[in-house]
């Protein structure tokens, strides 16, 4: 399978300030593909530099094998793209917008458009200054897919979607995948990339932390340990994100498993409960490790 993706050591600066640093990631084609993070990461400034909206200071990328600097209009051909923030004609109905943005690519989509308003529930006859903001980001949905793109970048799709709406989306999403549709997602809903994605990168600070399958990334070797009628402190090397309730306390354990039981062994409790994490919690972990 080809990578539909492909960066190697892609950087961009701010004047001073990074954006992303020697991000080097694969996206093979027909995956659903999660890139997560906090606020600021780093998500977004790879996604406008993958599409050719921002200039990259250093390293290279490719998208369908080709370069994004020298092929950015071949590229964009072939791509449905959502961004975190859409800014529309206020003035437009809907259904112009949506037959303005298919005219752009020289494409007939009212079809395909009438289909996914309705499965949105989005009234295409009204206009754009009308809409909440859960109602506009249907319209970015609707204009990203109504061309049936071989590539759908996604930018933080589901903020402003009320739940029903959200199940519906990644119906349609999940669709599409089926059929050959590569998704690229960027969240920081880790509930839907765990559910949705079988890939996924976390990015921090503008850095690649890891990159792999998701089921790969729930299997880290970090365990949740509960204790039951304990009081005192945790003093184990690995133990992180320590919380007590009370006489509960649970946290995260990183280390040698015989660590672990020789540690417990020593120490006054009622109960003990020894789980692996959910991926919520080891994406989490990523997040916030610090710096070595």
């Amino acid at each position: 399978m080809t990578n539909i993706i492909q960066t190697e050591k892609l950087t961009k600066y701010y004047g001073g300030v990074c954006g992303i640093k020697d991000l080097t990631l694969s996206v093979k084609e027909g995956d659903f593909f999660g890139f997560i993070g906090p606020n600021g990461a780093g998500k977004s400034t790879t996604i406008r530099t993958l599409l050719g909206l921002i200039a990259p200071s250093a390293g290279k990328a490719e998208i369908f094998g080709k370069d994004i600097c020298t092929h950015r209009t071949e590229i964009l051909a072939d791509i449905g793209y959502l961004p975190s923030e859409t800014a529309y004609y206020s003035g437009m109905r809907v259904k112009d917008l949506l037959t303005f943005s298919a005219r752009m690519r020289g494409i007939d989509c009212e079809a395909e458009a009438r289909a996914l308003c309705e499965r949105l529930m989005l009234d295409p006859s009204r206009k754009i200054r009308e809409l909440s903001f859960g109602n506009r980001k249907k319209v970015g949905i609707v204009c990203a897919l109504q061309h049936r793109p071989r590539l759908c970048v996604l930018d933080e799709p589901t903020s402003g979607l009320d739940p029903l709406m959200q199940r519906e989306f990644y119906e349609i999403l999940t669709e599409r995948n089926r059929v050959g549709m590569t998704v690229f997602l960027s969240s920081h809903v880790l509930s839907e990339i765990a559910r949705y994605c079988r890939h996924a990168a976390v990015v921090r600070a503008g850095e690649l932390l890891v990159s792999d399958s998701v089921e790969k990334l729930g299997h880290t070797g970090v365990k949740r340990v509960t204790l039951r009628g304990f009081s005192g402190e945790i003093g184990l090397s690995g133990a992180k994100d320590i919380t007590k309730e009370t006489d509960t306390v649970r946290f995260l354990y990183s280390g040698r498993a015989q660590e672990l039981m020789q540690a417990l062994s020593a120490m006054p409790f009622d109960d003990v409960t020894v789980t692996d994490p959910d991926l919520e919690e080891v994406f989490l972990h990523y997040y916030t490790q610090e710096e070595a």
